[in-house]
């Protein structure tokens, strides 16, 4: 079964209204107004922990400077699972206009995370006043340092994920109306990988290039030519692209510099797809670099692979909303990346996408959130986790599109 579902979360659900949205409204509004870039969110874990620990929800010791975990235990026997919130902000001057934007000049929530947060509390309270009914054990990661790409790495490098059978995400999406949800089985997001070519030659006065080797022209052909790798590598029904997003080469008009530097990112659905590009870079950065008479170095920095919904997980995520009475529509791909998809490599993983009114795009000053989703996006979440989906011994391998 191919499975490409959201739902949105119909209007006026009554379950969900007045005190719940009221109280996590005035919570996501601090949020949005105290915003801090990653692996700095000392306020932000510490008023996480305050509003978890006045609701009588344990906090777990972990030796996190910022970020925090909660644990939830239902009185039920069943799976243990987690739900992955992130914290962190972005160096981004906002221009939204809201009543409550943000304080501090040139840090803003552009990614939504703030709205994850909420959301994250929203759905401990729910679970803290089940856990009656809970089967098994919720832990609430709220990580940091999303935005650097490797803060899920600050989580697992602890042991509290060792004991966890699923993992879920959210995450805001601007591109539908409030409430509508994206689901999918399959890739969801890019492996998100950095590369750095260094191309060195011989310096020369700009009059007697003959007398060095300029690194500019051979800079400019390997640009050119990293374009193949995407038309001529790679299946063209796989997503993937590579993008050189610097160039740097000289200080002067009339030197011809010695070096020249190149840096980009590779985005790729596919892990044969990925490990083709890494070494397609290198070969086509030297030998490119040999044919100008210079030489290349690439230094290749990987970043988070996929994030690869697991089957069985999307199924069951659509199946509760429709058993709630939402309604189910498609999602889209993204070569976009989250570090969400460190978490497969611990167990099987199901990352939502939460529309959150159609507006600005994440990572964009104008970005904004429509806070009437709020309440539903928790009482959803906390459905997913309070009822059980069977648990697997090994995973559904829908690695490629």
């Amino acid at each position: 079964m191919c499975l490409m579902t959201h739902f949105s979360i119909g209007k006026g659900r009554s379950a969900m209204e007045g005190k719940m949205q009221k109280k996590l409204e005035e919570i996501f509004e601090w949020f949005h107004r105290n915003p801090e870039l990653s692996y700095e969110e000392y306020r932000t874990t510490e008023r996480i922990r305050q509003l978890l620990t006045d609701a009588g929800i344990e906090i777990l010791p972990l030796p996190l400077e910022t970020g925090l975990v909660a644990v939830i235990r239902g009185e039920k026997e069943g799976p243990v699972q987690a739900l992955r919130c992130d914290i962190d902000a972005l160096p981004i001057m906002e221009e939204t206009g809201l009543p409550y934007s943000s304080e501090t000049p040139g840090r803003m929530h552009a990614c939504g995370h703030d709205f994850h947060i909420t959301a994250g509390i929203g759905t401990a309270l729910l679970l803290q006043e089940r856990r009656r009914e809970l089967a098994g054990t919720v832990k609430l990661l709220f990580q940091p340092g999303e935005e650097s790409s490797l803060g899920a790495l600050k989580i697992l490098e602890t042991d509290v994920c060792d004991d966890v059978q699923l993992f879920w995400g959210l995450h805001a999406d601007p591109t539908n109306e409030a409430g509508v949800i994206g689901l999918r089985e399959g890739a969801v997001a890019a492996a998100v990988d950095r590369f750095v070519i260094t191309i060195k030659g011989v310096g020369c006065h700009g009059a007697h290039p003959d007398d060095g080797v300029d690194p500019i022209p051979a800079a400019c052909a390997i640009v050119q030519t990293l374009q193949t790798i995407v038309t001529r590598n790679v299946n063209a029904f796989h997503p993937s692209l590579i993008s050189v997003t610097r160039i740097e080469a000289g200080n002067t008009w009339n030197v011809i510099p010695e070096t020249a530097e190149l840096e980009g990112t590779v985005r790729t659905m596919d892990r044969a797809d990925r490990e083709l590009f890494e070494k397609k870079v290198e070969l086509i950065a030297r030998k490119t670099a040999e044919s100008y008479g210079a030489q290349a170095q690439v230094q290749w920095i990987p970043g988070p692979p996929a994030v690869i919904n697991d089957e069985e997980m999307a199924e069951y995520a659509a199946q509760t909303a429709r058993r709630l009475g939402f309604s189910v529509v498609p999602e889209e791909q993204s070569l976009g990346g989250d570090d969400f998809s460190f978490y497969e490599e611990k167990a099987p993983c199901c990352y939502i996408k939460i529309g959150t009114g159609k507006g600005q795009l994440i990572h964009q000053p104008g970005f904004a959130v429509e806070k009437s989703v709020l309440a539903p996006t928790a009482e959803y979440l906390a459905e997913v986790l309070m009822n059980q989906i069977k648990i697997r011994t090994t995973r559904s391998s829908a690695l490629v599109i």
